[in-house]
């Protein structure tokens, strides 16, 4: 639960945690529909370059070529892919001659920016290993280029240029690192990368009315009453016309006044009860204390929230204890509403926090308790109404007075049945009548506030969801400030080492999670992580340099820094080991020292959307990470040792020819 304050962590004293909380985005960043135009497929395979996915913007791009749209940008675009996260010896003999065939066609574009960024890439490849005259003459076209073609060339060609060509860069790489490391409010805004998307308002709705029910036994029993009052309004008429309707008006006026204040009584009776026993909120079964349930889960969020939206005037802990009642059926309420597979509270915390807020202002404003505790009927209206059915009791006995008055026994026998036949279905009669009124009333009183619930329930998620979209930063942003921390990290270790790109022979670095973290992705995308682990190898002519270190990603403060060095015939193997429930560990054994794994990524087969493949959001997921490159060199270190990095030294390797 993260609304932008410190990272809550219930987990007990001396436990590991792992996974705090995950999420994907849906978005259609990098959706393409199966009849998309090479245009479009162009555009989606530059978003996939962009945020750090060079294997996916390779495929796209090249499709998008193969079906004829091909220009200089695109050329530009595509030239980048075959190059971002690599280095030369990585190419194959046919994606080199690919490269060869492209440098061919720059002289058929038409004339602009991207063919003169495209033929400056060109250059470059064909002159990575040393700094002379010519190079210095490419370095000029290749600042003469736009910030966005020159930033875009030194980043991906990262692994390509090495030497004193890098080196003549890497100053102004380091400066544009330094300005964009913690742009565009990053330290207030990674945070909201990892909320997850808020679940849609739901509210309790009324109880289905007995209304009905009552109303279809009603007409019975009333007919029953009807006959028997007028059967004795009938006699009595016959013995003293003038003494019965007196009476029977009186009657009248009592029943009318006994109904009218009796249905308000009967109505906050029987809500008091119901209120008061809760049971206007369904229950769910109450869970252990220890264990790991969706309502135990609420009920921490609960407890989270109530204790950090505290009243002036309370402690925390006074806090929730004063509202333990209304948390208790909050609590119930969210675990009835939102009780669905896969559905994690993260995604409701937003309403949590909502409810918690609530509370506190109700509680400002003195109305907390008002929906909760009802007030019972005044003695004002039992006494009407007492007195209503009192008067209403001695006209039926002055009726039956005035029958025994003015007629013979038989009349007054069937005055006496009159008034049984009237009092129990009567009785009944009443009780039906009390019920469906009380129900429709009720029911009209919980869907007014189940619509004011809902309303304010919605204003709530809309709020909280337009901050979510307005402050979540971009794949672009997230790639670029991971980018920054890259380039920084490696320029500190190559201070540290007094090293410069000259001294390299090559370099690599795996990014992986540091547990514990969040994690996020955009649909389609690679997972970013709140705090990440970086392992920096540099090889030189003595061997290689290994350099670890733990990132906050939030504010990309970094600590716990490991440094170790070993000769290339130190290390004896390297294999990877692939668990679909886990994830992938790259496992380095040393000569010297015991075998030390690195989880690349943790799995994510139950974080797939359906049309989302295993395979390729794994091989997204690795290349982002660096791990094919990283696996290359350290698996060629220990296969062959230096005789590898002899080989693939860059002064040794044939250079790159542009075609004419």
């Amino acid at each position: 639960m993260n609304d932008g304050s410190a990272t809550h962590n219930s987990a007990a004293y001396g436990s590991t945690v792992g996974i705090q909380a995950e999420t994907v985005h849906n978005s259609n960043v990098y959706f393409v529909q199966p009849d998309a135009s090479p245009q479009e497929k162009y555009e989606v395979g530059v978003r996939f370059l962009e945020d750090g996915v060079p294997s996916r913007a390779r495929d796209m791009i090249s499709d998008a070529i193969a079906h004829g749209h091909d220009t200089a940008e695109v050329r530009f675009h595509w030239v980048l892919a075959m190059l971002s996260a690599r280095a030369y010896h990585d190419l194959s003999t046919e994606e080199l001659q690919r490269l060869h065939h492209a440098s061919g066609l720059v002289r058929n574009y038409a004339d602009g920016e991207w063919r003169d960024a495209l033929r400056v890439a060109f250059e470059l490849l064909a002159m990575f290993s040393t700094a002379d005259g010519e190079t210095g003459r490419v370095l000029e076209r290749l600042r003469a280029l736009s910030p966005r073609q020159r930033d875009g060339i030194f980043h991906h060609f990262d692994l390509v240029l090495t030497g004193g060509l890098k080196d003549s860069l890497w100053a102004e790489n380091r400066e544009r690192a330094e300005a964009a490391r913690l742009s565009n409010g990053r330290v207030q805004r990674v945070w909201t990368y990892f909320e997850p998307d808020p679940i849609g308002p739901r509210a309790m709705p009324p109880r289905l009315s007995t209304a009905a029910a009552a109303q279809a036994a009603l007409p019975v029993r009333a007919g029953m009453f009807v006959v028997g009052a007028a059967s004795l309004g009938i006699l009595a008429l016959l013995a003293d016309p003038v003494a019965a309707v007196v009476e029977l008006l009186i009657a009248l006026g009592a029943g009318l006044t006994a109904a009218h204040f009796g249905r308000s009584w009967w109505y906050e009776e029987h809500q008091l009860k119901a209120k008061g026993s809760e049971s206007f909120i369904p229950h769910a079964r109450e869970p252990d204390a220890t264990g790991d349930g969706f309502t135990n889960r609420v009920r921490h969020s609960f407890d989270y929230y109530f204790s950090s939206r505290v009243p002036p005037g309370f402690a925390p802990q006074e806090w929730l204890g004063h509202t333990v009642h209304i948390r208790n059926a909050l609590v119930a309420e969210i675990a009835v509403l939102y009780r669905e597979s896969r559905i994690s509270v993260d995604r409701v915390n937003w309403l949590i926090r909502h409810l918690a807020e609530d509370a506190r202002d109700r509680h400002n404003r003195g109305s907390l308790f008002d929906l909760r505790h009802r007030k019972p009927a005044s003695a004002f209206v039992k006494a009407l109404c007492v007195a209503a059915l009192i008067v209403l009791g001695i006209m039926t006995l002055a009726l039956l007075g005035t029958v025994a008055a003015g007629a013979d026994r038989a009349h007054l026998t069937m005055a006496v049945v009159a008034v049984a036949v009237a009092f129990w279905p009567g009785r009944a009669a009443a009780c039906l009548w009390l019920e469906a009124r009380s129900e429709e009333r009720r029911l009209a009183e919980e869907t007014q506030e189940y619509q004011e619930r809902l309303t304010a329930r919605q204003a709530a998620y809309q709020k909280w969801k337009s901050f979510l979209d307005t402050a979540r930063p971009s794949e672009p942003e997230m790639e670029t400030w991971l980018t920054c921390d890259k380039s920084l990290f490696v320029d500190e270790v190559l201070r540290h080492y007094q090293l410069t790109w000259r001294d390299l022979i090559t370099h690599t670095i795996l990014v992986t999670p540091a547990r514990p973290y969040k994690r996020g992705r955009v649909k389609g995308g690679p997972w970013r992580y709140s705090r990440y682990s970086f392992r920096l190898f540099l090889v030189t002519q003595d061997g290689v340099r290994e350099v670890s270190t733990e990132f906050n990603f939030a504010d990309a403060k970094r600590g716990g820094e490991q440094r170790s060095n070993y000769r290339f015939d130190a290390l004896s193997s390297v294999q990877v080991t692939e668990r679909a429930y886990v994830g992938y560990d790259l496992e380095l054994v040393l000569t010297n020292g015991p075998a030390r794994s690195i989880r690349v990524k943790d799995a994510d087969t139950h974080q797939l959307a359906p049309d989302e493949n295993v395979q390729e959001i794994a091989e997204i997921n690795l290349n982002a990470a660096g791990f094919i490159h990283t696996f290359r060199l350290l698996e060629g270190i220990a296969a062959d040792g230096k005789g590898w990095i002899e080989r693939n030294n860059p002064n040794n390797l044939p250079s790159f020819h542009a075609a004419d």
